[in-house]
């Protein structure tokens, strides 16, 4: 047994030895290597804080013409659903198609404008004119920065609601080639803006479409025996697909038997 202990509380430091007081002064078996706390390491200096760039966004891109591959930013808002690129890029060969490539010639109108990935890809192939229409001031003002980016001096952009901007513009006489009708789903926007598509679209003109449901499959319908939607009743799908969960069409006028 040790006969003698120190007398000190505090632990005690000799030449990086570290003692504490129940430890027995003459016993160097019970001796604790430790640094010795009087040589301070020195503290590394604080590095200055970087702030994390943020992050990017969903985004599209446009397909094809001018402005191919044009990266376009989706905002974080409700309803919000922009067009695939591989959808778009499908629905615009059609449209080519049908129409021989004469995009010059086209009047569109975009009336759920949101990302503008379908106004801006017509823009982009040279249409002669798209109106982009949107509800919600943050997306109006995304499109008008994109304009500004692209030089799309072609492009008119409204802020309004789409109902009353096309009701407003049947009254006007307004007339468009090719209408885009991609609404946020389960809200019945088809059922309320088809019919007016027939007072504003040319005589030959196309309307796209997406829905959370196959038009096609009510067209096919008997409007009279089985009940199918009467707004569909004028139109005749002449394209249509699928990716995922969306429904996308092509619609023109039925011709007259």
């Amino acid at each position: 047994m040790c006969d003698k202990y120190s007398g000190i509380d505090q632990a005690l430091y000799n030449g990086g030895w570290k003692w504490n007081s129940l430890t027995c002064l003459r016993d160097p078996k019970r001796r604790q290597k430790i640094p010795a706390m009087s040589q301070k390491t020195a503290k590394k200096p604080s590095k200055t804080p970087v702030r994390a760039r943020p992050q990017l966004g969903h985004q599209v891109r446009i397909i094809g013409g001018l402005w191919k591959r044009t990266p376009l930013p989706v905002l974080e808002a409700e309803g919000l659903r922009p067009t695939p690129d591989r959808v778009r890029e499908t629905v615009f060969n059609w449209i080519g198609h049908l129409i021989d490539g004469a995009w010059e010639r086209l009047h569109c109108l975009d009336l759920f404008a949101g990302t503008g990935a379908l106004g801006f890809e017509a823009a982009s192939r040279g249409v002669a004119a798209v109106t982009m229409v949107d509800v919600h001031t943050p997306v109006i003002k995304q499109l008008e920065i994109i304009k500004m980016k692209l030089g799309a001096d072609q492009v008119h952009l409204v802020r309004a609601d789409a109902l009353t901007t096309a009701q407003a513009m049947a009254a006007r006489g307004e007339r468009f080639n090719l209408i885009f009708l991609d609404p946020p789903y389960h809200q019945d926007w088809l059922i309320r803006t088809l019919p007016l598509c027939e007072r504003l679209l040319t005589e030959d003109g196309m309307i796209y479409a997406e829905s959370e449901g196959s038009l096609a499959a009510t067209e096919d319908m008997d409007f009279e025996l089985e009940g199918a939607p009467v707004w569909l009743a004028p139109w005749e799908v002449v394209r249509e697909g699928k990716a995922g969960i969306v429904f996308f069409h092509l619609l023109q006028r039925k011709k007259p038997a």
